[in-house]
């Protein structure tokens, strides 16, 4: 019973781990994309119009790999984990692009970007989850 309850902690504590790590890979893709994306726009006469999707798909991107390698060796509860992974990447990139900017603005995008974050961390989560399961 002891041994039982041991290994339900040391998964536990894994299993946080995971979270983390797919947070910070998470964000170091976004940074990565952004800085490129960033680079592209300086150099190139991109229309203002097409930032706002490709911002979304950075996210949506970085979000998969946050997921992906931060469940890579936790093959359970895809769908809560993917959720956390993406909601706590969501949360971490607003600050940290905050602080770059400057300024902390607080309106419907954020929500929508949290909203966002989760349903594709869930999503990505449960792809993960399944998909060495065969």
């Amino acid at each position: 019973m002891k041994a039982k309850a041991l290994k339900s902690e040391k998964k536990s504590g894994k299993w946080w781990l995971c979270i983390v790590k797919g947070v910070v890979t998470g964000l170091v893709t976004a940074l990565v994309g952004i800085l490129i994306f960033a680079f592209v726009l300086r150099f190139t006469s991109i229309s203002d119009k097409i930032i706002t999707p490709v911002n979304q798909v950075i996210k949506g991107v970085s979000i998969f790999f946050g997921v992906f390698l931060g469940m890579k060796k936790h093959k359970e509860m895809g769908l809560l984990s993917g959720f956390l992974i993406g909601l706590l990447f969501t949360i971490c990139a607003f600050l940290v692009f905050s602080i770059l900017d400057g300024a902390f603005c607080f309106d419907r995008t954020l929500v929508n970007d949290l909203i966002f974050g989760s349903v594709i961390g869930a999503i990505c989560g449960i792809i993960c989850v399944n998909l060495k399961k065969s």
